[in-house]
């Protein structure tokens, strides 16, 4: 076994300790639902604060820095890659951060986990743009109009979706293919968020990868728009 492997298979393990982190495959949540649905502020996070998600989450840097920032807000970071979701786990199990949840899904099952307006906000950062032109690439995208029909399932009235990208089609499509042709209210749009001196906390936390990027010349995007 490749030294990469056993440390995949022990983070698997691990996160089975995190009482934060809910792994509930497709046919379980159809075949059972998913008890929290509706009820994550009442049955988990014992408040009526504001509820986020980040979609896509990956290790969880942004999830767990939004909610060291907020503490009066809660936090849910979604994604299927669990040896990822391990490290934000462990970030917020050391911080006691008890604004933070984890999900382990596929972001198309994401209406069987959350209750209609039981959103407040959402974040999807970095995600796959799926590059290629056709319907087929396109509908993959985490902005994509199917994507956000999903949303608007769980999502309140005025819910907001912060983009964050490194990649000009993802912010291209989003902004032109998206805002405009649906008419969406866009709040703040810049393709290359570093260049100004606008005072915005989207700049206060960087990701590994978006540092990594940002060393490497590459302009980060930033769209705020209501879905």
């Amino acid at each position: 076994m490749t030294m990469s492997k056993k440390n995949k298979l022990q983070k698997f393990e691990e996160n089975k300790s995190f009482d934060n982190l809910f792994q509930y495959s497709y046919e379980r949540v159809v075949a059972e639902g998913f008890p929290l649905q509706g009820r994550w502020r009442s049955d988990f996070f014992h408040n009526d604060h504001p509820i986020v998600l980040e979609l896509g989450c990956g290790k969880g840097e942004y999830t767990v820095g939004l909610a060291r920032a907020h503490r009066d807000v809660n936090y849910i970071g979604i994604d299927i890659k669990g040896a990822r979701m391990w490290r934000g786990l462990t970030q917020a199990h050391e911080e006691q951060l008890s604004n933070v949840a984890f999900i382990r899904t596929r972001i198309d099952q994401i209406a069987h986990f959350f209750g209609p307006e039981e959103v407040d906000e959402i974040w999807v950062t970095f995600p796959d743009p799926h590059p290629g032109e056709g319907e087929r690439n396109a509908r993959h995208r985490l902005t994509s109009p199917e994507f956000l029909e999903r949303y608007r399932k769980i999502a309140k009235q005025g819910c907001v979706l912060n983009l964050k990208t490194d990649s000009p089609i993802m912010y291209e499509f989003t902004l032109h293919e998206v805002i405009e042709k649906q008419g969406l209210p866009l709040l703040y749009a810049s393709d290359d968020l570093y260049a100004n001196d606008d005072p915005l906390e989207v700049k206060s936390i960087r990701t590994f990868y978006e540092q990594m990027w940002l060393d490497k010349g590459l302009s980060i995007k930033y769209l705020k728009f209501i879905i």
